[in-house]
């Protein structure tokens, strides 16, 4: 058994290394010529290019999005560490995410733990998804049942707060690592309120 698993090895690491100098030919421009004995319409069908569609960008096509600025995203995060910071929790990660929960900015404290940076970025993207603060949401799980808390990359525990223009939901602030979720909660929304209004 083990030969045939030496032989079975030695013959991938064969394929590889002649997938790799077959790879680094047609790289360096080595198998043009081989590519010239091939037959025209084979060659003009496998390099033609894939045309891409021009959408006219009116509303019937093409949904606007609101987005957090770079710059306002970074003013959000350093508002809320600075308010954990003031609150005497320098151990804290803030997180802003957009609705779908792709990271805009995030800014971990002083001797802040590992895991408190998926949690900031949790309770971002469950305030930003859910358009509410998490620990309204965390009130709506009751019973032993599936339920939304059941979400992939959501979690409901205080700390997340949404950001909103014209009252639709297009990001999520979240904190985590504070000993109680109030206190993230209260850094999540000092760091909102920097850039409301």
């Amino acid at each position: 058994m083990k030969k045939s698993t030496k032989v079975f090895a030695a013959a991938a690491a064969g394929a590889l290394v002649l997938t790799a100098g077959a790879t680094a030919a047609a790289n360096s421009g080595i198998g043009s010529s081989a590519r010239a004995a091939e037959p025209a319409s084979v060659s003009a069908a496998a390099r033609a290019a894939v045309p891409a569609a021009d959408v006219r960008p009116v509303p019937a096509n093409v949904v606007a999005q609101s987005r957090i600025t770079v710059g306002a995203s970074a003013k959000a995060v350093g508002a809320a560490l600075a308010k954990c910071q003031a609150d005497k929790l320098p151990f804290v990660t803030v997180a802003l995410v957009d609705r779908f929960g792709a990271v805009q900015a995030i800014l971990r404290g002083d001797n802040a733990a590992e895991h408190t940076i998926e949690s900031a970025k949790r309770k971002a993207y469950t305030a930003a998804a859910f358009g509410a603060p998490t620990s309204e949401l965390a009130k709506r799980i009751t019973g032993n049942g599936p339920s939304i808390a059941d979400l992939p990359g959501t979690l409901f525990l205080p700390g997340g707060v949404p950001l909103k223009v014209n009252g639709v939901s297009v990001a999520g602030i979240g904190v985590g690592g504070a000993p109680e979720g109030k206190l993230d909660e209260a850094c999540a929304a000092a760091g909102a309120d920097a850039i409301a209004g």
